[in-house]
């Protein structure tokens, strides 16, 4: 990693660290007031992040992700519902063989032990 790429690290982590301990220190001033300034906060170390070699990579990963979800064939409403509804129907005949299996060893281990 570069060294110009190490500073802008070490600037993003100080960035995020001065929001948090200044949000910590200043708890008593407006919480308006402290939500802009960690906005700010985060803007610019968003910034300084993009500006490094890995924030790059990962807002090219963040466009080509956007676009595959783009590309994807979401099922429709009907097939949602009729997919719940099959999940339902299996979860009530599982449960439904289990219970009768668990009835039928507790008789037997009843007529067992007596």
């Amino acid at each position: 990693m570069e060294l110009l790429d190490r500073i802008k690290w070490l600037g993003v982590f100080a960035l995020l660290a001065a929001g948090v301990v200044g949000n910590w220190y200043f708890g008593e001033t407006s919480l308006l007031l402290r939500a802009i300034v960690l906005v700010g906060l985060a803007a610019l170390a968003a910034y300084l992040l993009y500006l490094t070699k890995r924030g790059k990579e990962l807002w090219e990963l963040a466009n080509a992700s956007r676009a595959e979800i783009r590309r994807v064939v979401w099922p429709t409403r009907e097939v949602t519902l009729q997919t719940t509804l099959i999940v339902i129907a299996l979860i009530l005949v599982v449960s439904l063989i289990l219970w009768g299996l668990d009835s039928a060893l507790s008789w037997g281990v009843k007529q067992a032990i007596g």
